[in-house]
């Protein structure tokens, strides 16, 4: 007698396949990057992205891409950055979900925001 169940050989394929997918999935889709990476990037006087959202856990690294230094200063003097030189880079982890307003001391129009959300939640 027949039985109808599949063989048994087929199941570690079927998982090798599901794991792969997965993990396709995460490096290749948008919104599938890891949650410690995000940069930001200081030229011709203003902060690109101007407003950055991550998940908590978020490392976000600044970067000097102009001629003069610049300083990266938590409004709430939660984090401040020495003064970069063109390619220097300053980094901080943000832990807490919130909304982290910040300029540059040397120049004070210059301004960005990072938005925290809990890590549950997909950021933008």
């Amino acid at each position: 007698m027949q039985s109808l169940r599949p063989e048994r050989r087929s199941r570690p394929l079927g998982a090798v396949l599901l794991v792969a997918a997965f993990v396709a999935a995460t490096l290749f889709l948008p919104g599938g990057a890891r949650a410690e990476d995000a940069a930001v990037q200081i030229d011709d006087f203003a902060f690109s992205p101007p407003s950055l959202t991550v998940k908590a856990g978020t490392t976000v690294t600044w970067r000097n891409k102009d001629d003069i230094p610049h300083t990266v200063a938590s409004s709430t003097r939660m984090f401040k950055s020495k003064a970069l030189d063109t390619d220097d880079s300053y980094s901080f982890t943000f832990n807490e979900p919130g909304s982290y307003g910040y300029f540059c001391s040397l120049h004070p129009h210059m301004t960005g925001k990072i938005v925290v959300e809990p890590a549950n939640h997909a950021a933008q």
